[in-house]
């Protein structure tokens, strides 16, 4: 199963809670996109961040389990709460 997907992954929760108030405090949604992205840049720890945490269409059977789970739920433009793998702590967005 495939999902296109983005991801934000930093090493402390705190730091994950930190970046989910942001997100989930933006009052237009046609903002989410452009402040997940510079949001992933900044301060994301995959090499996906110098795609603004773009990871495209990808097949969840390739991914963490616990994190694939997670995205297999997901709605379109849906962002998770805080997934924890065994790379640290993820925030992700369901882009399509």
């Amino acid at each position: 199963m495939k999902r296109h997907l983005a991801h934000i992954l930093v090493e402390h929760r705190y730091e994950a809670e930190d970046l989910l108030r942001q997100l989930r405090g933006l009052k237009e949604p046609s903002e989410f996109g452009p402040v997940f992205e510079k949001l992933a840049r900044r301060h994301s720890r995959c090499p996906s961040a110098a795609q603004g945490g773009d990871l495209g269409l990808i097949d969840l059977r390739r991914l963490d389990p616990v994190f694939s789970e997670e995205a297999e739920g997901l709605a379109v433009n849906a962002l998770s709460p805080i997934v924890r793998t065994r790379f640290g702590h993820h925030l992700i967005w369901r882009k399509a």
